[in-house]
């Protein structure tokens, strides 16, 4: 069993930064891709970048595209996401998961295990 944990949130003003992490215990995750996702008020979860095992390939929904970047340190067991340019509509729950094959996918119903959310809110 996985156990993940999102930390890293907060409130940021319009063009500012902010790095979350998603640090995960009870199994190594060094084989496994990782994505992140965010649900935005009122609307749907949604991709927002994920990142196969070995870091080699990475894919970005359009709206972060260019503005966040997810790596990953596999000696600690964690996954980041750097969001740089941020925007009021980026105010979300962002939540870590992983995915028990190696390689990135968008869909969340592929997708094993999930971790709390953590809050971001960007002011304008």
């Amino acid at each position: 069993q996985v156990h993940l944990v999102e930390s890293g949130g907060g409130l940021a003003q319009a063009g500012g930064s902010l790095r979350l992490s998603c640090a995960a215990s009870g199994r190594t995750v060094s084989n496994y891709a990782m994505g992140w996702f965010r649900q935005r008020p009122g609307k749907e979860r949604e991709f927002v970048a994920a990142l196969s095992w070995n870091s080699g390939s990475t894919l970005y929904a359009d709206s972060v595209k260019g503005r966040f970047t997810i790596s990953r340190d596999n000696a600690k067991n964690t996954v980041y996401l750097q969001m740089n340019s941020l925007k009021p509509e980026d105010t979300a729950v962002y939540y870590c998961a992983a995915d028990t094959s190696p390689w990135q996918s968008r869909w969340s119903s592929d997708y094993d295990y999930w971790g709390q959310g953590t809050q971001v809110t960007v002011s304008s």
